[in-house]
């Protein structure tokens, strides 16, 4: 069996923190490929490698003095240096930085530092070989990820190799030049190079274990997800959650390779499995539930609208000529609306509205912001009547007031309309008729 593991900031912030990861790589031996994240932060006050990074650009290509913040961040990783008691000099590293900042050698250089510098010192300390991902990640001319040339060099610089640490985040194209993924991005290489090694497994440590049902900010210690499928992952981080970067199920997925979801401090969990597809019975009929503020609803009204051919198109036209994307567009016989983000529409409002009238000449135009929307995920609502029903008279108790429902036809997940004002009280009393209910 073959194992890649990637090990989140927080995971690796300091000397301690180091030395669990090797006590997990060590502890088995299928652990082969390991991809590193920058040093994150060690307490709620501390800065993230990468954001003092940035700081060092920005001074930098303003053409100020960035000494003092380079010699932060080297202080930074001679601290993991020495607590590890490793004979490794960052000197001759630091040196080619510093001039490459002064040449302005780009953002997603300079933040792709973190990383490279992490991998190097992770490579000493487990006696791995480095692999700059420099020189296996590849983009584009436009910054695009080109997956295929990517597998394909990938998959022969790892094949000779026993066991390597390939920094997270950043690739470069053709030329050379160094592009970062968007943050979180570590996530997405090692997804990468799970598929690369063709690997069983590809475990994402990080600081939980695993997915919730419900965010723990709003719900007390909510229940763990054992198994969640690539389609329900997708549903929730669209809504928020954010345990792992969406983007990193995509080359695993193609594969069949399953991601396993761990704690880096607790490494006894068994955390999150993320599957194609399972047999087993989920513990409640929903997954998981997550949501977002900050919507608005543009209601359009127009006798017998069903029956006007390309009603919808000219309405979409509009928003999509105005540079705004939609999230949901329930409809009726004589009514549509258009779900999106407020703080994207609000200054485009009264364009939309005109332009609305101009190419589908509605009755009615009605705009309603402070939405949430609620996302309840699960693959279990497919066999289990009255989930709708449930969810209704939950909010009905709690007196929230439902502004839409939608459900899709995979009946994998319904999508919920609330008032910003009851966000919180509707996912409580969801989560309370599914989940506390069951218990």
């Amino acid at each position: 069996m073959r194992k890649v593991v990637k090990f989140g900031g927080s995971s690796l912030a300091s000397a301690e923190q180091f030395k669990k990861v090797g006590n997990i790589i060590h502890a088995d031996a299928e652990r082969k490929f390991v991809v590193p994240s920058a040093p994150g932060k060690r307490d709620a006050d501390d800065t993230k490698v990468t954001d003092m990074l940035y700081e060092c650009y920005d001074l930098a290509e303003s053409g100020k003095n960035f000494k003092e913040q380079l010699q932060a961040i080297k202080t930074r990783y001679q601290e993991i240096i020495d607590g590890l008691a490793l004979k490794l000099s960052l000197d001759e590293e630091f040196k080619t930085i510093e001039k490459n900042l002064k040449e302005k050698a780009g953002r997603d250089y300079a933040a792709s530092r973190g990383e490279y510098l992490n991998g190097i010192i992770m490579a000493a300390y487990l006696g791995f070989e480095f692999v700059d991902a420099a020189e296996v990640i590849r983009f584009d001319e436009h910054g695009e990820f080109d997956s295929e040339t990517t597998n394909k060099l990938m998959r022969e610089r790892l094949s000779h190799l026993k066991a390597a640490v390939i920094p997270g985040f950043y690739g470069a194209k053709e030329d050379g030049t160094v592009k970062t993924f968007s943050r979180g991005g570590s996530d997405i290489t090692g997804s990468i190079v799970a598929r690369a090694v063709k690997a069983d497994v590809y475990e994402n440590w990080t600081d939980v274990s695993g997915f919730l049902v419900a965010d723990p900010r709003i719900i007390y210690k909510p229940e763990p997800i054992s198994t969640i499928t690539y389609k329900e992952l997708r549903e929730l981080a669209y809504m928020g959650a954010s345990v792992l970067h969406e983007d990193a199920i995509f080359p695993v997925r193609r594969e069949g390779i399953p991601i396993n979801i761990r704690n880096t401090n607790a490494p006894e969990d068994e955390g999150t499995w993320i599957v194609e597809s399972t047999c087993q019975k989920p513990k409640y009929v929903i997954t998981g539930i997550a949501g977002k503020k900050g919507f608005c609803a543009v209601n359009i009204e127009k006798d017998s609208m069903n029956s006007e051919v390309g009603f919808g198109r000219k309405v979409l036209q509009v928003f999509e000529d105005s540079g705004i994307s939609f999230e949901h567009v329930p409809s009726g016989i004589d009514t549509m609306t258009v779900f999106v983000h407020q703080d994207e529409f609000m200054h485009k409002e009264q364009k939309v509205v005109s332009g609305i009238h101009r190419l589908a000449d509605p009755d009615t135009i009605e705009i309603e912001a402070d939405l949430a929307l609620i996302a309840v995920v699960g693959r279990g609502m497919k066999s289990t009547r009255g989930t709708a029903g449930r969810i209704f008279s939950a909010l009905a108790h709690s007196n929230v007031n439902v502004k839409m429902i939608d459900q899709g036809s995979s009946e994998l997940n319904i999508i919920i309309g609330v008032a910003n004002a009851d966000f919180e009280t509707a996912i409580k009393a969801i989560y309370d008729i599914f989940v506390l209910c069951q218990l």
